[in-house]
């Protein structure tokens, strides 16, 4: 991990914990990275679901940045308060999402949204909503590309669902949107390989679509950890959004691409239970628990191993305890930021080792107003 103390707050005592600090000097040199590898603001098309935050967005915004993805119908809403032009839904909506979905693009007329399909059934359903409405729906049609969680395969079968997006008369075709998350090599060039051999049907089908006369306005591609190597095809649009605030599981996987931790969290111990055992404040409701220990990277507990957690704690073995008290304070990078931003009401600024303010995750549920 990244040396020096530059996460420590100077005077944490009114700090309740957990709480989950942010840095803006280092989410903009984060932007400003993205930014560079893109090689053009114009291709960013990044993900909210990491921050769910005003404050992110406009930083975003102020550095040229146009376009975004989201993952619900609240993450859009709060795009389309902020005045984003372009706001694409990256979930295919469903049953009551496809009327909030079209009550999202009545209220903020002025943003342009679109979502995904991967069936004609959901197609045919989206088209008729949009005849209903009086309006066209823009569409990017999903696929999969090896993930196997959403999209068609690109094959036959995307080629015909891709022409009928195209002779739908309340459809806009949009394009095609790939994200590719399964693909996490920690060496840059294996990861292109294995990035190269996923895209290639993409591009294969793309020909195939457009030899008929259909033309494919865009293709979006990828997440964070592919976000390098798309950065290199021509002509793509590119997604990343944990970029923005980084994590300690991305950090030693892909550190070629040189992000900084932009959230931490200040924890406490809160019981020294048995010998060699810290319990601190930081259970299943103040971190993402999916995934297996260690769910946390501890500053300065770098030896300790993390041996169980339930709803409000969690409990770390540490042969140097004998050297903590009962409140002490430590800090610790999430392993997965996304999921665990979502736990908190605020995140706290901090600025020079002091907490500046407070941003609020105004889209950490599933609704705002619609």
């Amino acid at each position: 991990m990244e040396k020096g103390k530059w996460y420590k707050l100077t005077d944490p005592k009114n700090i309740s914990s957990p709480s989950l600090l942010v840095y803006p000097d280092r989410i903009e040199r984060n932007i400003q990275r993205m930014v560079a590898i893109a090689g053009d603001v114009t291709r960013l098309r990044p993900h909210i679901k990491t921050h769910k935050t005003r404050e992110i967005i406009m930083l975003q915004m102020h550095y040229g940045i146009t376009k975004f993805k989201c993952a619900t119908i609240a993450e859009a809403e709060l795009l389309g308060q902020c005045g984003a032009k372009d706001v694409l839904l990256a979930m295919q909506p469903v049953g009551h999402n496809i009327d909030r979905f079209f009550t999202l693009m009545k209220k903020f007329s002025n943003t342009k949204f679109s979502t995904l399909v991967d069936n004609s059934r959901s197609l045919r359903e989206l088209d008729g909503k949009a005849k209903e409405h009086d309006t066209k729906i823009s569409l990017w049609m999903d696929l999969n590309t090896g993930m196997d969680r959403t999209g068609i395969i690109p094959d036959e079968q995307a080629e015909k669902l891709y022409t009928l997006m195209a002779t739908l008369t309340h459809v806009e075709p949009m394009g095609l949107h790939i994200y590719d998350g399964h693909i996490r090599n920690t060496d840059f060039s294996e990861r292109k390989k294995v990035c190269d051999a996923a895209f290639e049907p993409v591009l294969t089908l793309k020909r195939h679509i457009e030899a008929k006369g259909i033309t494919v306005k865009t293709i979006l591609a990828g997440g964070s950890p592919t976000f390098p190597v798309h950065a290199q095809r021509n002509d793509v649009e590119l997604g990343p959004g944990t970029t923005l605030l980084w994590d300690a599981r991305y950090g030693p996987l892909f550190a070629d691409m040189r992000f900084e931790v932009a959230a931490v969290l200040i924890t406490r111990i809160i019981s020294k239970p048995a010998p060699g055992l810290l319990c601190f404040d930081l259970g299943h409701k103040s971190i993402a628990p999916e995934m297996e220990f260690p769910r946390v990277y501890i500053f300065e507990l770098e030896n300790s191993r993390q041996i169980s957690q339930s709803e409000e704690h969690l409990v770390v073995a540490c042969e140097t305890a004998d050297k903590y008290a009962v409140g002490d304070e430590f800090y610790a990078i999430p392993m997965h930021i996304c999921p665990t931003v979502a736990k908190y009401e605020e995140l706290l600024t901090v600025v020079e080792g002091k907490v500046t303010g407070a941003w609020k995750v105004a889209a950490r549920n599933q609704k705002i107003t619609i």
